[in-house]
């Protein structure tokens, strides 16, 4: 992942109402989440909703696609990953236990293989 790419990905989760929509979708998994119920979830109304998916899909953060007459909305785990590994890229700097607690996380963490929640 190039600088750019991160930096607009970052800057696209640092608004509230982006990074609850994108924990929602990740938590999701793969099925994901129709546009209707995000907005009631997270009781916002539709056209905020709509910026918020638009800017995320932007930046390569999720993904949508139709099912009958719903839109359905999910986190691109692969881009994802990309961005959590270019800001580990340069952690410990030959220290690998500053970045241990982190290992830990993951490793605790609810998450499946395939980026099942």
């Amino acid at each position: 992942m190039e600088l750019k790419d991160a930096a607009a990905a970052l800057s696209a989760l640092g608004h509230t109402g982006r990074l609850s929509v994108f924990r929602l979708l990740v938590q999701a998994g793969p099925e994901g989440v129709a546009a209707g119920e995000i907005a009631r979830h997270l009781d916002v109304p539709p056209n905020t909703l709509s910026t918020n998916l638009n800017i995320l899909s932007h930046v390569e953060l999720i993904e949508s696609r139709r099912e009958g007459r719903s839109i359905i909305y999910t986190a691109r785990y692969a881009d994802m990953t990309a961005l959590l590994e270019f800001l580990m890229q340069d952690c410990c700097n030959g220290a690998p236990e500053i970045c241990a607690p982190l290992a830990d996380v993951a490793l605790k963490s609810h998450c499946r293989p395939e980026g099942r929640a």
